[in-house]
């Protein structure tokens, strides 16, 4: 469900585990436990992977910055690969590197994560470097210096996308006031503005015990647990005594419509999003994902088929459901030439009131449930990312077998679909941004 936002090599997704295909009623065992700190840990034992995946995850995503912070738990990650108490400058990478494996993190709105995925032998040695590296940073204040203007360079390059400008501009509009209105990246004023120490003291505020998670899948060493409750991770304190974070404050969701002008953007945007549940609610945020495949994935659901294959006015047409800790969103974007515009948002208006006169009938319902399901099913392909599921469920209180969300598809019926999801993705209830490409001087 939604978007995890990782991109894996291509080497992981070779790794596939075709027993999560066929063992759908919950997927592999998980093992979880706490240390007395209040860390998390969960282990996923899959005897017959040729790798091991260990994913730190941790609540200090962009929602976790307070004013003047923006985008700093971004900025946190760069640094964090250059250099702990431990590590000198790039030698995490050159030691995982030795250790055959590989590495990466993302920084998302609620969390941040940092996975390493190395030869089953190798999981203790990769342990103690990861460990290393995420708990103990040294930001150097010329590494410092150096990886600011890295992560500015990031920050014009993506303001430089006239996609992600709209995309941005949306999310400002409907979530005003709320971190998830802004980027991760953050703004140039407070980048500039930050220091080592400021750092330093976020990385003290987030990175507590009770903010943490470890993850692990794949061949797991019979001693791994042990050696776990000895290590950096047991050292961390269990909390500060300013561990603010938004929880429970709400997204305030706008409504609304605005027109733009864009430069460079090559075809006109229909932008619409609505709010609806948030990821602890589970079993509505399945609801959110059957609604949005039966609207708009394939060349049979009602949008694609009426405004892309009979009516031929869009190029493409996507509705997807990000999930968040605060309140998931539902957008739908449909790219084609501003001539059509008027016609395309009039008909994604009817096809959208349509549904709750008309619900889904047996075939397309049936399709529906399969999508989700081969989805949840899907995401359990490769060692790194059942870690990466585990560890975010974990670290949210989620403790579930990983194909759980599973048992919530065959209880939306047509006709609960009908009367407690589309209600929810009507006209009104969105903020509609139409986005055209903007012709300038030369």
């Amino acid at each position: 469900m939604g978007k995890l936002g990782n991109t894996f090599p291509i080497m992981i997704r070779m790794e596939l585990w075709q027993e999560a295909l066929t063992r759908t009623s919950k997927g592999p065992d998980l093992y979880q436990w706490s240390l007395k700190n209040g860390a998390r840990c969960v282990m996923a034992p899959m005897p017959d992977a040729t790798l091991t995946c260990l994913d730190f995850w941790c609540k200090a995503g962009s929602c976790s910055e307070l004013e003047g912070e923006e985008g700093l738990a971004h900025f946190l990650e760069h640094m964090v690969f250059k250099g702990s108490c431990h590590l000198e400058a790039g030698e995490f990478d050159r030691k995982i590197e030795a250790l055959g494996g590989s590495s990466n993190a993302a920084t998302g709105f609620d969390d941040v994560h940092f996975y390493v995925l190395v030869p089953p032998q190798e999981a203790t040695n990769a342990l103690d470097l990861l460990l290393s590296l995420v708990l103990t940073p040294s930001l150097l204040p010329k590494a410092f210096s150096m990886e600011r203007e890295v992560v500015l360079e990031e920050i014009a390059q993506y303001k430089d996308q006239p996609e992600e400008q709209a995309f941005q501009k949306l999310l400002g509009n409907c979530l005003k006031g709320h971190p998830y209105g802004r980027a991760i990246l953050g703004i140039e004023s407070s980048l500039k503005a930050l220091n080592p120490e400021k750092m330093d003291a976020f990385h003290q505020r987030r990175y507590t015990g009770e903010n943490c998670c470890l993850s692990i899948a794949g061949s797991i060493p019979s001693q791994l647990q042990e050696i776990i409750s000895n290590s950096l991770l047991a050292e961390v304190d269990k909390n500060s005594t300013n561990n603010s974070y938004l929880k429970g404050i709400g997204l305030n969701f706008q409504t609304g419509r605005e027109v733009i002008g864009i430069p460079r953007l090559e075809s006109s945007r229909l932008l619409m999003a609505w709010q609806v549940p948030s990821a602890s609610e589970q079993e509505m945020v399945v609801g959110a994902d059957l609604a949005t495949s039966l609207m708009a994935e394939g060349r049979r659901s009602r949008l694609v088929q009426q405004l892309r294959e009979e009516l031929q006015i869009v190029e493409s047409i996507d509705m997807d459901v990000t999930v968040l800790e605060e309140g998931s969103l539902v957008v739908l974007e449909a790219c084609c030439a501003e001539k059509h515009l008027e016609h395309v948002e009039k008909e994604s208006h009817n096809l959208l009131r349509r549904a709750l006169d008309f619900p889904p009938n047996s075939q397309e319902l049936k399709r529906a449930h399969q999508l989700v399901k081969n989805g949840l099913c899907f995401n359990l392909e490769a060692s790194c990312q059942i870690a990466g599921l585990a560890g975010n469920q974990a670290l949210w209180g989620r403790s579930q077998p990983l194909l759980e969300p599973i048992k919530y598809i065959n209880s939306w019926s047509a006709n609960r679909l009908q009367h407690e999801i589309f209600p929810l993705l009507q006209p009104e209830n969105s903020f509609t941004l139409i986005a055209n490409p903007l012709q300038t001087n030369r």
